[in-house]
Order: C-alpha cells, then sequence, then structure tokens
C-alpha cells in the first residue's frame, strides 16, 4: 500500500502547488471581486490539501516499514479528508455557492480521524 499513498500524496501535492497558484494568479481578480473571504477560503483549501499530501508521505514511509491496518485507514482518512475539504473550499470559492462549505467539516473531520488512527497506529504496534 505504501506506494498507493506515496501516488496520493503526489497528487495532493501537484494539485496543492497548481490550484493554489492559479488561485493566486489566475483568478485573483475574479476571487478578490467575490470578497476577501473567498480568496482566503481558496487559500485555507491548497494549504491543507498541502499539508496532508506531506502527512500521505509520512503514512508512505510508516506503511513501507510497520505495516497495519490503522496506518492504511489514517491514508484513506487523508486522502478522502483532502479531497472533500480543499475542494468544497475551492468550489465555495469560485461559484459563491454556500452549501458547499456545509460539506467542509465532512472533509476536517476524516484528516482528523487520519491523526487519530496514526496515533492509534504508533500506539499499538509491537516493539519487535
Amino acid at each position: 500500500m505504501w506506494r498507493v499513498w506515496l501516488i496520493c500524496a503526489a497528487v495532493h501535492g501537484f494539485l496543492s502547488v497548481a490550484l493554489g497558484a492559479f488561485g493566486a494568479h489566475g483568478l485573483k481578480e475574479r476571487l478578490a471581486n467575490a470578497g476577501e473571504h473567498m480568496a482566503a477560503n481558496f487559500e485555507t483549501g491548497a494549504r491543507y490539501e498541502m499539508y496532508h499530501a506531506l502527512a500521505l508521505i509520512g503514512v508512505a514511509f510508516l506503511a513501507s516499514r510497520f505495516p497495519s491496518k490503522a496506518i492504511n485507514a489514517s491514508g484513506y482518512c487523508f486522502t478522502i479528508g483532502a479531497c472533500i475539504f480543499s475542494f468544497s473550499l475551492y468550489t465555495l470559492a469560485l461559484t459563491g455557492i454556500k452549501k458547499f462549505g456545509a460539506i467542509t467539516p465532512i472533509g476536517g473531520v476524516l484528516m482528523l480521524a487520519g491523526w487519530v488512527l496514526l496515533a492509534y497506529a504508533a500506539y499499538s504496534a509491537s516493539d519487535n
């Protein structure tokens, strides 16, 4: 599974940089016209997507050395959570449709669950 998590990390890292740059440069005027909070929402999506791309690199490393269901579950939570969280914020910022902001917390909860599962994996690992 470590390859899957490394690929997910690379995809999230790429999207974070690409969409962050697009938001900062290509959409600068549109986001500014939508209001400062919309530009901040877009930036928050890109930032948290990058944080979890980096977390997935750690998950890939751990899955290669200490494979466990908890580590893989953490990877799933980080991947799906970052998608829901970040893309709901990107969509909210671009469309102004407030309903997209209502699903953002689902992604946030999944990302939090990923961190809890990572801690559980460390706690429950054998010392062999």
